[in-house]
């Protein structure tokens, strides 16, 4: 009987343990660190980043043929994407709805050597709004895991 009560507060103990990760997402006495979308200011200023890297792509006369024949909406649908898939992968509160990468951008052709140039521009970007480097490097290794699917040539 002693064994089966024993198995019980276990049981009990666990369940309370469990229920305390789950109301504070860590466990308790430690501290937990900030995501990624904390660290680098949240929404908004994933929106001034992707707002700033987009517009230098579109300024950029090697991008063109990519921006060619969409719609304004369309547009704004593209940089909505972007925003979520961003706000997604530094640990944010977004869903990404969009297709995957590599249905996204099969058939246009994207080289290594285009791909670089958006990387730098991308960097750019992070640097303009002085994101440590801890969390440029974690920006940057979020859109490389991308790279195999974006990269066509």
């Amino acid at each position: 009987m002693q064994s089966n009560s024993r198995f019980r507060a276990a049981i009990f103990l666990g369940a309370i343990l469990s229920l305390l990760l789950t109301i504070t997402g860590s466990i308790p006495g430690r501290a937990q660190e900030k995501s990624l979308y904390e660290r680098v200011g949240g929404y908004n200023a994933l929106a001034a980043v992707v707002d700033d890297f987009i517009g230098r792509l579109i300024a950029d006369k090697q991008f063109e043929k990519f921006f060619v024949g969409h719609s304004t909406d369309s547009k704004k649908r593209i940089r909505q994407h972007i925003l979520d898939q961003f706000c997604a992968g530094t640990g944010g509160p977004c869903v990404y709805t969009g297709r995957d990468m590599k249905t996204t951008h099969a058939g246009l052709g994207i080289t290594n050597a285009d791909w670089d140039v958006a990387a730098k521009h991308l960097s750019d970007t992070l640097d303009k709004f002085k994101v440590p480097e801890k969390e440029k490097g974690e920006i940057l290794a979020f859109v490389t895991s991308l790279k195999k699917d974006i990269v066509e040539k």
